[in-house]
């Protein structure tokens, strides 16, 4: 199995050059704060022979050194499987066109979503760190991915996902 990693270091936020997406922005409730003013997503990529692509989040960013998925803020009107889609383009060059989406799981509290785009990759492919918000890409497979520190909302959903995952 493939368990070579994509890694980069990086302790600090990226500077910003351009301008940002009002997408980008915190929201508040009753239930937390959450990232994503349009919800987020992002994609859990499995290739049945390597197991599930994990990111390790920048140490600067939310519940930073912690693992999760490729993913982030949706931009306004994005459906999304089309914003998971494009994160995970952007974060570790998961190719939209090599994989097959199998399912989503949405995390609604009314004031902010989270939608895990399940994707089954047809074509395999090296992830790349792309942007500063990955510390490492890593194939992990799924008897194992418990054995790394979660991202917490990801720790929470990951037994569901990994049933969902090993159904038929």
């Amino acid at each position: 199995m493939d368990h070579s990693p994509a890694s980069a270091a990086s302790s600090t936020p990226p500077v910003r050059t351009g301008p940002r997406d009002p997408g980008d922005a915190w929201v508040e409730g009753e239930r937390g704060r959450y990232w994503g003013r349009f919800g987020a997503a992002g994609v859990l990529a499995y290739d049945p022979s390597k197991g599930v692509l994990l990111q390790h989040r920048a140490v600067w960013s939310h519940n930073g050194g912690t693992w999760g998925l490729p993913g982030g803020a949706l931009h306004e009107n994005e459906e999304p499987v089309d914003g998971a889609l494009r994160e995970a383009f952007e974060e570790a060059a998961v190719p939209p066109a090599g994989v097959d989406v199998l399912f989503t799981s949405v995390l609604d509290l009314g004031y902010w979503s989270y939608t895990t785009v399940v994707v089954l990759v047809r074509e395999p492919f090296d992830p790349v760190i792309s942007d500063p918000e990955s510390i490492e890409l890593l194939w992990v497979p799924l008897g194992e991915v418990e054995s790394k520190e979660l991202h917490p909302g990801f720790a929470a959903a990951w037994p569901a996902l990994r049933e969902r995952l090993a159904s038929p």
